[in-house]
């Protein structure tokens, strides 16, 4: 995001990354893990923005999918199978899935972890019920598979499209270590990492001081992905508005440079650290010798929803 001009900016960094899924097809998608990472640096003052939550809707299209699956008669010309019934699932009903965009970015910013997932659309019907017939006789197959668990539609000017998914299995927080102790481990990567000279893609990185830890970093790092966890999105702009500056300053920290990483779906320090080393937005926030401190947390999604966990570290330097 870019800030008000200053003569002392530095260069606001920005960059988005997704593992690659086994099959990168525009409509299907199955894979074990997202592994996604934002970086932004920010030498200039937080402007906070204002975003609006959007208010839950029905999902008749889903609805539709699901009597379908209960008597489908027939499909392709040939009798059909009652199959399961799918769990309609409001964060797929608020994908976006634009021409040209791969499903798995829809999913990665919507912060839903699944293990697979596919869509299909038609153009033309004026309402849900006729959406359906045409969904039946053209995707019949896939609409009654039992590779699915979970579904959701929107509609966007005169195309309806159905998301099936299967969620990715709850990740077993209690093998985590307490959020301080990961955050510890991520900071000794991280000073790993800057004790040798290094390329963040094209650009060259001299070795660099290590970085100190800071509790109220740290503490902006949790708030941070804890909020993603909970509120189910991936995103530098929290759901108020704010952005990582201000969020040091709730947290107490006068800051004069400062920087922020973002990751989710991977598993352990260790693996959010080399995800971020592999980027070039991310590694240049680890190799940027301007920052003196760190903080850094995790926030996993709450029981009974998809075990993900969001990963957030805060570089620093005091005023």
């Amino acid at each position: 995001m870019p800030c008000p001009a200053t003569e002392t900016d530095l260069p606001t960094t920005h960059a988005l990354i997704a593992c690659p899924p086994r099959l990168r097809d525009v409509r299907k998608m199955p894979f074990a893990l997202v592994c996604t990472a934002m970086a932004v640096a920010f030498s200039c003052p937080p402007v906070a923005l204002a975003q609006p939550v959007a208010a839950q809707a029905a999902d008749p299209l889903a609805e539709l999918v699901n009597r379908y699956r209960a008597a489908p008669g027939a499909c392709n010309g040939q009798p059909a199978r009652p199959a399961g019934t799918l769990t309609p699932e409001p964060a797929l009903s608020q994908l976006r899935i634009g021409t040209g965009m791969f499903i798995e970015s829809a999913l990665e910013r919507a912060g839903y972890a699944v293990e697979q997932a596919q869509a299909v659309d038609v153009t033309g019907p004026e309402d849900a019920r006729a959406a359906m017939d045409v969904l039946e006789r053209t995707y019949c197959e896939v609409l009654l598979s039992e590779d699915f668990s979970a579904v959701g539609s929107y509609r966007e000017g005169a195309t309806w499209t159905v998301i099936l998914a299967r969620p990715a299995a709850p990740l077993p927080s209690f093998t985590y270590p307490d959020w301080r102790d990961a955050g510890r481990e991520i900071l000794d990567e991280v000073n790993k990492a800057r004790a040798s000279a290094r390329y963040c893609a094209a650009e060259h990185f001299a070795a660099v001081p290590p970085v100190r830890w800071n509790p109220a970093l740290a503490d902006a790092a949790r708030a941070h992905s804890s909020d993603m966890a909970t509120q189910r999105y991936f995103d530098h702009r929290a759901r108020d508005g704010s952005q990582v500056a201000e969020r040091a300053e709730r947290a107490g920290y006068a800051w004069r440079h400062i920087g922020e990483n973002i990751a989710f779906g991977q598993r352990s320090p260790q693996e959010a650290v080399a995800g971020w080393l592999d980027s070039p937005g991310h590694c240049a926030n680890i190799m940027n010798g301007g920052f003196t401190e760190m903080g850094a947390a995790y926030g996993v999604t709450p029981t009974g929803q998809v075990g993900i966990i969001y990963w957030t570290q805060v570089f620093g330097t005091p005023r």
